[in-house]
């Protein structure tokens, strides 16, 4: 376990926190601060209507705010942790292919406010039954953008950034099907770029790789094993956890499907594919 790059993470999440009126206290540089009554105007007092997403550490809102298209996360003040992630990841690093951070609110609850990003995530477009299915050539582009992005947090930023929770659903689609990885409340940072690091277990089963689920070690390559997963999904817009028949609700991971169907004899090793 690398204890000072754990410490320089905890050092660097209070810097975040600092004394000022009204909970929690939180300043971010290079970062729009709104009030809660600017952001309640403009999505209506945060009605269903606007309402465009439900995720694990809140609800998503439309909003049209300054002349901006937007989307409004509102999260509970117990979500502070994730909260300051995010805001730390999104205010230092900017890429085509990550979604960008206009600002953020502490009135009341915790609000981020992103870039609107018109197609919504991945997911709903590999598995709606409504409309035409992703051409190939989009899959592909897909793809590319969110390695693009991926890789730029990975070694192009000091220090480096692991996702931990990419997935289908937290890959955003723009009007143009270009591709954008979203949702860095779960983002550790790294001061040693391919080295591991052990911390609690989080992220979403289906995309975690066995060593990560065993042991909670973590590094670049947690993001890409889930990135791998993605690529499944977008050849066969199957979910990440897979029902084994209809008349069980015993499920299997994608990869571990896969590996059974494709190598039958993988399946007598001795460790437990459902990890995958």
């Amino acid at each position: 376990m690398n204890l000072g790059s754990e410490s320089t993470q905890k050092n660097s999440e209070k810097s975040a926190l600092v004394a000022s009126p009204g909970p929690p206290g939180i300043t971010v540089e290079k970062s729009v601060e709104f009030s809660y009554d600017e952001l309640a105007n403009a999505t209506d007092e945060f009605s269903m209507a606007n309402k465009i997403g439900q995720g694990g550490f809140g609800s998503v809102y439309y909003a049209e705010i300054r002349g901006e298209k937007a989307a409004i996360k509102k999260m509970e003040m117990q979500a502070s942790k994730e909260f300051v992630a995010e805001l730390k990841v999104l205010t230092h690093v900017h890429h085509l292919n990550l979604v960008r951070l206009i600002g953020y609110c502490t009135e009341g609850s915790l609000f981020v406010v992103y870039e609107f990003v018109e197609n919504g995530n991945l997911s709903h477009h590999l598995r709606s039954s409504g409309g035409d299915p992703i051409p190939w050539p989009t899959r592909v582009q897909i793809a590319l953008d969110s390695a693009r992005g991926l890789e730029y947090i990975h070694e192009h930023t000091v220090p480096v950034y692991i996702h931990r929770d990419i997935k289908s659903a937290n890959i955003l689609l723009d009007k143009n099907f270009r591709a954008k990885v979203a949702d860095f409340g779960l983002t550790k940072l790294s001061e040693y770029g391919n080295s591991t690091l052990q911390t609690r277990l989080v992220g979403t089963f289906g995309y975690m790789p066995p060593e990560y689920a065993q042991y909670g070690d973590v590094s670049s390559k947690v993001d890409v094993y889930a990135f791998g997963v993605v690529l499944y999904e977008l050849i066969s817009a199957k979910e990440a956890i897979v029902k084994i028949s209809e008349d069980t609700t015993e499920t299997i991971g994608l990869v571990a499907l896969v590996v059974i169907t494709c190598f039958p004899f993988l399946s007598i090793l001795p460790f437990n594919l459902k990890l995958l």
